[in-house]
């Protein structure tokens, strides 16, 4: 049962030295107690105290790292069902499949393809974290050389699939070094598979159709010395994965049910491509730590990534932008300068719109905490005065030889006092960012 924050509070040193990083020790307690802080952050907690205290102040979901260096992958230690309530902290992987039994050209190319399934979205540069190589030709000797060149020739993490202990271990001596995830093991090969996995220190997955095959799984797995494990309900229906995510993520927060406190990976094969990219989103909405996709075209990951990219961003933290006088391609003394707020989607629409108008133009990002024209006119956060500071700042006199200023057509109002408070010119553009293009070839020139 867990202990609340008074009970973990008596068994802390009660020093308030702020080493943790609390203003006192009863404040880390409590965050002890709602799992927003680790044992390890005090230093001089007591052995008995941790011998207390470490199981009941463990995540209830399980941390578990695939790979190493710049593109390891966390996944688990969730603390929340729901996004709104705090946040989703550790992005789910996705993962693109390569069979080891492709002849020599095509496997090149499906690895070079993987490789460079990476975008740019909103300035954010965006690309998969994974390649899950699959043991299609039951080969030992394949499987351990295709899995020697993968992890020769790719930046990105490694997914080893095998239902053969004897073809898995062949594979990780070649790669070891990489922290692959261990991906086949089952009630049949679960033992040879942890024992793999202990040696080389490697975070396994483990198959089953039920939650209860599943629960038993985990605590045998443990037994044997292997705590960094993966949880992966086999099934053929998008529906029944959805209710085991769902029951593995409400067991471990809402029952502390420990034999299912970890993340969880799907691989739900589908040859209809929509079908597979559509049945992935909703399992990164619902809760999977790593999704595996046949698709390897940029038509299906780009909306895959885009997805996951909304679903772990801060909703209380708007994305933005820096705050400045952007320049959008050749621009000169004569070109038009706009204004909007520095909230990301809302200057990359703008910024896409007068890239296609081919009219160089200035345009301003100015502050208002990343949100939204009309949000942030509502709130106050944009108005004459704050305007005319971001002008200021970003020394726009300098820049053009006019004094005509872009005004958002939602924003219209504001016209006046701008031109009172600045001095410039206020030109009402359009209400939606699509205008710009003909507003720049026909208003403004």
């Amino acid at each position: 049962m867990a202990l609340t924050g008074l009970e973990i509070f008596k068994l802390l040193p009660k020093t308030n030295c702020k080493k943790c990083g609390r203003a006192t020790c009863l404040a880390f307690a409590m965050q002890l107690a709602q799992k927003k802080a680790e044992l390890k952050d005090c230093p001089d907690v007591s052995e008995e105290a941790k011998g207390i205290l470490g199981a009941a102040s463990a995540p209830p979901i399980k941390l578990v790292t695939v790979g190493v260096g710049d593109k390891k992958i966390d996944i688990g230690e969730e603390n929340v069902l729901f996004r709104h309530d705090e946040k989703f902290y550790n992005p789910t992987g996705v993962a693109v499949t390569l069979s080891d039994d492709l002849d020599d050209a095509a496997f090149t190319e499906r690895l070079n393809k993987i490789n460079g399934l990476k975008f740019t979205r909103v300035g954010t540069e965006i690309e998969i974290d994974l390649i899950a190589l699959l043991n299609k030709s039951g080969d030992a000797t394949k499987f351990a050389n295709r899995a020697k060149q993968v992890s020769e020739n790719t930046h990105l993490s490694l997914i080893l699939e095998s239902k053969s202990a004897d073809n898995m271990k062949a594979a990780v001596e070649t790669c070891a070094d990489k922290k692959p995830l261990i991906f086949g093991a089952n009630s049949d090969n679960w033992e040879a598979m942890a024992s793999i996995a202990k040696e080389k220190s490697c975070p396994m997955s483990i198959s089953a159709s039920t939650l209860e095959e599943l629960a038993d799984m985990t605590e045998k797995i443990k037994a044997a010395g292997v705590t960094d494990i993966v949880l992966n309900q086999v099934s053929e229906s998008t529906k029944e994965i959805l209710h085991g995510l769902t029951k593995i993520r409400r067991a471990a927060l809402k029952k502390a049910f420990r034999q299912l406190g970890y993340p969880a990976i799907t691989y739900m094969p589908s040859y209809e491509p929509a079908q597979e990219v559509a049945s992935a989103s909703v399992f990164i909405a619902k809760y999977a730590g790593i999704v595996i996709v046949n698709a390897c075209e940029p038509w299906q990951i780009m909306p895959l990534l885009t997805v996951r990219q909304n679903i772990f961003t801060d909703p209380q933290k708007p994305v933005q932008v820096e705050p400045k006088l952007y320049e959008v391609g050749q621009v000169n003394e004569n070109s038009p300068v706009l204004f909007t707020t520095n909230f990301s989607l809302t200057y990359y629409t703008v910024e896409g719109e007068v890239e296609a108008s081919r009219i160089p133009a200035y345009i301003l990002a100015v502050g208002t905490e990343g949100t939204s024209v009309l949000t942030a006119y509502s709130g106050d956060k944009l108005n004459e005065d704050v305007i005319a500071k971001a002008m200021a700042d970003a020394k726009v006199e300098e820049k053009v030889n006019h004094k005509k200023l872009i005004v958002p057509g939602l924003v219209a109002i504001l016209s006046a006092k701008i031109q009172e408070k600045t001095k410039w010119e206020a030109l009402v553009g359009p209400k939606e960012a699509s205008g710009i293009p003909t507003y720049l070839k026909s208003t403004w020139n």
